[in-house]
């Protein structure tokens, strides 16, 4: 086994991601701006404590935390182990990774899956430990394994922790705005139009004083989508690369099997008419559809490679 110099980095997808949940990150500087006003003299203190939390996503026990309770993951038994860490020797020995900087988890799952999370735990589901070969459980490994190389891992979480406090204000003043709008209809027509209008003017003004950079949030989760899409392409070629091109094209037949096989029992609930995914559906999709992720790895498919 030959360890890489190189044993993680940040690939333009993982920059992009961050990149992308900037504006997720300024509206919840703002949040804890806010917030922090409540505590005087101490508010400086608790936006830089939350600033210090993203910290946390490279905490072991944090991490372990995250993916019992997130994830649904726990750690593998004895038996399950003998069976997971050869294959996954064999695919750090190819990719010349440190295997032990990573640790195995499972999910008590019957659906073909796997998940790079944090900055050090890699997953399958129960599924696909126990029903996959071992090439092909080596090419699911391999293709986690190529999101934390990349820093896909770390970057999305760490989007995802700092974009947190924004999320929670907007579902907050969702509900609170559903609230007010149902108080309003009891005073009628009057009333929604009061409603309406002045909360369509606080938006307005908001969006005029900050010179309409709110507009991006619009965006951002399709092009974080977008983005995630690139990244799953991008661990498909680090599997690629390192030999288990042919047996990650079988896993991909069947993941899309298994898609088959759901959109068939959706079409039978509909009274056997199909269920077409809408394209804004298809826009916020974090996964390539399977022809797409095959016909990117052709090229490690042909003869002589």
């Amino acid at each position: 086994m030959h360890l890489s110099k190189d044993q993680r980095r940040t690939d333009a997808t993982a920059v992009g991601n961050l990149l992308l949940h900037l504006p997720n990150f300024l509206c919840s500087l703002f949040v804890v701006a806010l917030v922090s006003a409540f505590f005087g003299d101490f508010a400086f203190l608790v936006i830089l404590v939350w600033l210090a939390s993203g910290a946390l996503v490279f905490h072991r026990p944090t991490e372990s935390a995250l993916a019992r309770r997130l994830l649904r993951l726990r750690y593998p038994t004895p038996q399950e182990r003998a069976k997971l860490e050869p294959v996954w020797r064999m695919v750090t020995a190819r990719a010349g990774i440190e295997g032990r900087a990573y640790e195995l988890w499972v999910e008590d799952s019957d659906s073909l899956n796997a998940v790079a999370a944090a900055g050090h735990i890699v997953g399958v589901t129960r599924f696909a430990m126990n029903q996959l070969p071992n090439g092909e459980l080596a090419a699911v490994l391999a293709h986690e394994l190529g999101h934390h190389v990349g820093g896909h891992a770390w970057s999305s979480l760490l989007g995802y922790w700092y974009a947190l406090p924004g999320r929670v204000a907007w579902r907050l003043l969702k509900a609170f705005s559903g609230f007010v709008f149902k108080v309003s209809r009891a005073f009628g027509c009057f009333g929604v139009a009061f409603v309406v209008l002045f909360m369509g003017g606080i938006a307005l003004a908001t969006i005029s004083t900050l010179y309409g950079l709110p507009l991006l949030l619009l965006g951002v989760p399709y092009a974080l989508a977008a983005v995630g899409r690139r990244a799953e392409l991008r661990a498909d070629e680090h599997a690629a690369a390192l030999g288990f091109a042919p047996m990650l094209a079988a896993v991909l037949d069947k993941l899309h099997q298994q898609e088959q096989r759901t959109a068939a029992e959706l079409a039978a609930r509909n009274g056997g008419t199909p269920v077409e995914e809408g394209a804004l559906a298809k826009l916020l999709s974090s996964h390539p559809d399977y022809h797409t992720r095959l016909h990117h790895l052709q090229p490690y498919l042909q003869p002589g490679r």
